[in-house]
């Protein structure tokens, strides 16, 4: 079976569906925790609730399945991220919130994805570590243009590094997974987060 077929099985259907994605949170969930070097098939595939060998009807080895996994996260993060500031058309004040809002809430909801990264981004096979890069890299043009409006807007302080800025500011936000706790409202977290960014901007 090829890997264009195993696809096709993993996705053609919502049974098959439903078994990839659970694949895909449960080798984040032992990424996480484990590292890169400690996940085995047999660990994702208990976890999963599936036998080992049902693993190559969707992914074609150890190595696609976990840097499918490093991306996926990533990959949803910059969508929401692009989507929420598409649907608010301004002031840029605006559209900061809302990235701001959708970057949490992904990482929040995705937690065992994000942690996946920040443990395994460097440790993982080349071919995982080129296309995380390729989805960070798209990711941070996503905050470049979003900033480079707001340095035009005049929201932006004209002595901060751009560069720094978005550095610091996606660093922060990332950050949030590692100690926030469902007993603190998302709601709340965010309302701060955006407080906090755009005084922060303004210089």
């Amino acid at each position: 079976m090829t890997t264009a077929d195993r696809h096709h099985v993993g996705t053609d259907s919502r049974g098959g569906a439903d078994t990839r994605d659970r694949l895909l949170r449960s080798t984040a969930a032992i990424l996480a925790e484990k590292g890169y070097g400690q996940t085995r098939l047999q660990d994702i595939a208990a976890l999963a609730g599936v036998r080992s060998p049902a693993i190559y009807y969707h992914f074609s080895s150890r190595d696609e399945l976990v840097a499918d996994t490093l991306c996926v996260g990533q990959r949803k993060l910059r969508q929401r991220v692009q989507s929420a500031i598409r649907a608010t058309p301004g002031p840029w004040p605006d559209q900061l919130a809302a990235a701001v809002t959708a970057h949490l809430g992904v990482q929040l909801e995705m937690a065992d994805f994000a942690r996946a990264v920040s443990r395994n981004a460097g440790h993982g096979p080349p071919a995982a570590r080129d296309r995380i890069q390729a989805e960070s890299d798209a990711y941070h043009d996503v905050w470049r243009a979003l900033l480079q409006r707001g340095r035009e807007s005049g929201d932006i302080s004209e002595d901060l590094d751009l560069s720094v800025a978005r550095m610091l500011v996606i660093g922060a936000l990332n950050w949030a997974v590692e100690w926030w706790t469902p007993d603190n409202p998302v709601d709340e977290l965010a309302a701060t987060a955006i407080t906090l960014v755009t005084a922060a901007l303004a210089g």
